[in-house]
């Protein structure tokens, strides 16, 4: 398995006192496979989401994910290269970034996914917002991987010192067919949501 940049392993150990101070709790890793890659997607409420997704796996694992392409300007692009990232453009079906998370995990690596693909205004997913993006269980289905849900609960409030509870779930079944198992995604990560 490829090893984290010199960047990603000195921001991980830097960030070990946040969690102390964010009083980090994490659950459920014991579900995460250990032996192969895979897809971790989860609810999406900030920015910073990634961070605590990662931090409580390292430094055994370290995590890839998407982009947007937006993100990726002098200095910042860099950056969160060095932090995992991978760009994408959003809204053209970006086959290059499908087929580079899918080596990824085919590779051995853990590959985030956020369905909702926009950040959430506050808690869980309303009634009508628009459905969850299928890219997670394409990506899933096409390196042969497991599909693992995750909430994240705390990172729209850091500034105010919230708690930040992260909840890693079983792999979930998955089926031919991709809207089926996005909607079996999104309800694993809404029930692990309301459990935090």
């Amino acid at each position: 398995m490829a090893r984290p940049s010199v960047a990603y392993s000195a921001f991980a150990v830097l960030s070990q006192p946040l969690r102390l101070l964010y009083r980090m709790e994490a659950t459920g890793k014991e579900n995460l496979p250990s032996d192969s890659g895979f897809v971790l997607a989860a609810n999406h409420t900030s920015n910073f989401d990634p961070w605590p997704l990662g931090l409580p796996l390292y430094p055994h694992r370290f995590l890839r994910f998407m982009g947007k392409a937006e993100l990726f300007w002098w200095p910042l692009g860099p950056l969160i290269e060095a932090g995992g990232a991978f760009k994408v453009n959003r809204g053209h079906g970006d086959l290059e970034a499908i087929a580079t998370a899918v080596a990824l995990v085919e590779a051995g690596e853990i590959v985030v996914m956020f369905p909702e693909g926009t950040r959430r205004k506050k808690g869980l997913v309303k009634k009508h917002q628009p459905r969850a993006h299928t890219g997670a269980a394409r990506i899933a289905r096409d390196a042969g991987a497991p599909l693992v849900p995750a909430a994240i609960k705390g990172t729209d409030r850091l500034a105010r010192l919230a708690k930040l509870r992260v909840a890693y779930g079983r792999p979930i079944e998955q089926s031919d067919d991709v809207n089926e198992t996005t909607e079996r995604l999104m309800a694993e990560i809404d029930r692990l949501y309301g459990m935090l």
